[in-house]
């Protein structure tokens, strides 16, 4: 999807400028939004990928206006009213109005743990990586309507194999409801030059992960 999330190489936004002694949460209301996020990933309604998609449809003005954590609670209310858990009227008024819908599973307090920590999204294989380490390739221009994790700067330029990553979970597809469909995954170097040109900081260098469905032979 080419939205406006996807800003890596976008000008005219600034610097990125850290806050120093940057507190986890700066008000008690972003904890929550934490917490409800996580409590209601624990469901297994939706995976990890499209509860990303979900911000990705947030309007430009929203996405740049909204806080970390009000993007968050935005995205956990969009999909619960879209997976039918709760209404657009419960939201309007602040409480329920209609009978619960089942969830598949609850976070029990004993369980908070195990929700916290991330699954693995490696997967077994018979099959062998198409490239290895040093391979030049060239990743594809590619415009899904959908999410994908290749960067809009990185689409159809040249540069180096770092790493095999292993065989893992692909995204774009576990997003749209079209199964896991692991692939290889790689590191993807990059000269800033081949990505931005000449005007680049020429010691500047970028990596990305790819996976091979987005690389072809340079």
């Amino acid at each position: 999807m080419n939205g406006i999330h996807d800003m890596g190489g976008m000008q005219c936004f600034g610097k990125v400028e850290p806050e120093p002694n940057e507190p986890p949460f700066h008000d008690k209301w972003e904890g929550r939004s934490l917490a409800l996020n996580r409590a209601i990933s624990y469901a297994k309604i939706w995976n990890i990928d499209q509860s990303r998609a979900t911000i990705e449809r947030f309007a430009p003005h929203d996405y740049l206006t909204m806080t970390y954590y009000a993007k968050w609670a935005l995205r956990l209310e969009t999909m619960l009213v879209e997976h039918g858990f709760v209404g657009k009227d419960e939201l309007a008024a602040g409480h329920s109005l209609h009978p619960a819908k089942p969830l598949p599973r609850r976070l029990a307090a004993a369980d908070v743990d195990k929700a916290l920590s991330r699954g693995s999204y490696s997967r077994p294989t018979n099959t062998v990586a198409q490239f290895k380490a040093g391979d030049r390739v060239r990743t594809k221009i590619i415009n899904p309507p959908t999410h994908t994790r290749l960067p809009r700067y990185a689409r159809g330029r040249g540069g180096t194999i770092e790493c095999v990553r292993g065989f893992h979970v692909f995204p774009d597809s576990v997003a749209i409801g079209a199964g896991e469909n692991p692939q290889w995954l790689y590191t993807v170097l990059f000269e800033g030059r081949e990505l931005w040109g000449d005007g680049c900081d020429p010691t500047l260098k970028v990596s990305i992960e790819a996976w091979e469905s987005y690389l072809e032979p340079a």
